[in-house]
C-alpha cells in the first residue's frame, strides 16, 4: 500500500510540473499573440508591453545593441514610423524551452507583410517572469 501511495504521489507531482510549463507556455504564447495585434494596429507602445521595462532590456538587431526598454521604444518608432511601415506582423514560433524556473527561452520567425516591403527574419527571445507576469527580458532578431 505504501508503494502505491508513493507512485501515487511522484506521477501526481510529475503531472504538476508539466502543467506548470505548459501553463507557462502559454502564457508566453499569449504575450507574443498580444504583441502581433499591437503591432498590427500600429500600436508600437502596446507592441513594447511585452518587454520588461527596466533599463536593463537588451536587444539585439541588425543595428547592434540597445539596452533599455524606452530606447528600443524610440528605435521601433523611427524604424516603423506609419502603418505603411509596420504593416502586418506574424510570428512563427519554433522552440519554446525551459531554462530555469520562471526563464523560458522562445525561438522562431517573424513574417512583415507591409506596403513598404516584405521582411523575414529569426528571433531568439529570453522570457522571465517578474513579478506574476512574464516578460522579455532580452531579444535577438534579424
Amino acid at each position: 500500500m505504501k508503494k502505491l501511495l508513493l507512485l501515487f504521489c511522484l506521477i501526481a507531482t510529475l503531472n504538476a510540473f508539466s502543467q506548470t510549463e505548459a501553463d507557462d507556455k502559454e502564457a508566453i504564447l499569449s504575450v507574443l499573440k498580444t504583441q502581433e495585434n499591437a503591432w498590427n494596429k500600429n500600436d508600437l507602445d502596446g507592441f513594447m508591453q511585452g518587454y520588461w521595462k527596466s533599463d536593463s532590456l537588451k536587444f539585439y538587431g541588425s543595428k547592434g545593441v540597445t539596452s533599455g526598454w524606452q530606447k528600443t521604444l524610440d528605435n521601433y518608432k523611427n524604424g516603423y514610423p506609419s502603418k505603411e511601415y509596420t504593416g502586418n506582423l506574424s510570428f512563427t514560433i519554433e522552440a519554446i524551452t525551459k531554462i530555469e524556473a520562471d526563464s523560458y527561452y522562445v525561438m522562431g520567425q517573424f513574417h512583415l507583410v507591409r506596403d513598404a516591403g516584405n521582411a523575414n527574419g529569426v528571433f531568439l527571445i529570453i522570457f522571465r517572469k517578474i513579478e506574476g507576469e512574464w516578460k522579455i527580458i532580452a531579444d535577438l532578431s534579424c
